[in-house]
């Protein structure tokens, strides 16, 4: 008999995993939200597509869903208040876009600047799996900004920096 891993068992096991920090951008209609994100993967080069994971009824997962594109910026160890906003840990009643610097490539999707590397994708194809909406994004324009910073690291329920 199969048995069934419980939620919390796997959230529990998943915090051994390691993971960059990102912050996955929604625009539809003049409208823009973002949420701190681990759930980003590059899925293939040619076509160049990235996979990001947002949980339904989000603002975020929303306008992705709405708009058809999104933006992802990687952070950097100098943007872990950035990462813990767009978490949603502090200041919650703050507007998330209040007083950050953003720019735009091909699609509208803010993207964060001093951000490590910058992924801007129009959505080609989405799937729910659970509570959450897999989105796969074509890359329409990446950049990589990182040389002399170090990426802002997640694991254990810790925000981390390489040794």
């Amino acid at each position: 008999m199969k048995k069934v891993v419980n939620p919390e068992e796997l959230k529990e096991a998943m915090r051994a995993w390691i993971t960059g920090v990102a912050i996955v951008t929604g625009y539809h209609n003049g409208i823009v939200h973002g949420m701190t994100a681990n759930s980003f993967n590059s899925i293939s080069l040619s076509p160049p597509t990235v996979l990001v994971a947002l949980r339904h009824h989000t603002r975020t997962q929303q306008l992705v869903k709405e708009g058809g594109v999104f933006g992802v910026t990687i952070l950097n160890t100098e943007q872990i208040e950035l990462g813990k906003l767009f978490a949603g840990q502090i200041e919650t009643g703050k507007p998330r876009f209040e007083g950050v610097e953003t720019f735009t490539m091909e699609t509208n999707a803010p993207l964060i600047r001093q951000g490590m590397a910058f992924f801007d994708c129009k959505v080609v194809n989405a799937f729910d799996v659970g509570g959450t909406t897999v989105f796969l994004g074509e890359v329409l324009a990446a950049l990589n900004n990182g040389k002399g910073h170090d990426p802002l690291l997640y694991v254990n329920r810790e925000w981390r920096r390489l040794a």
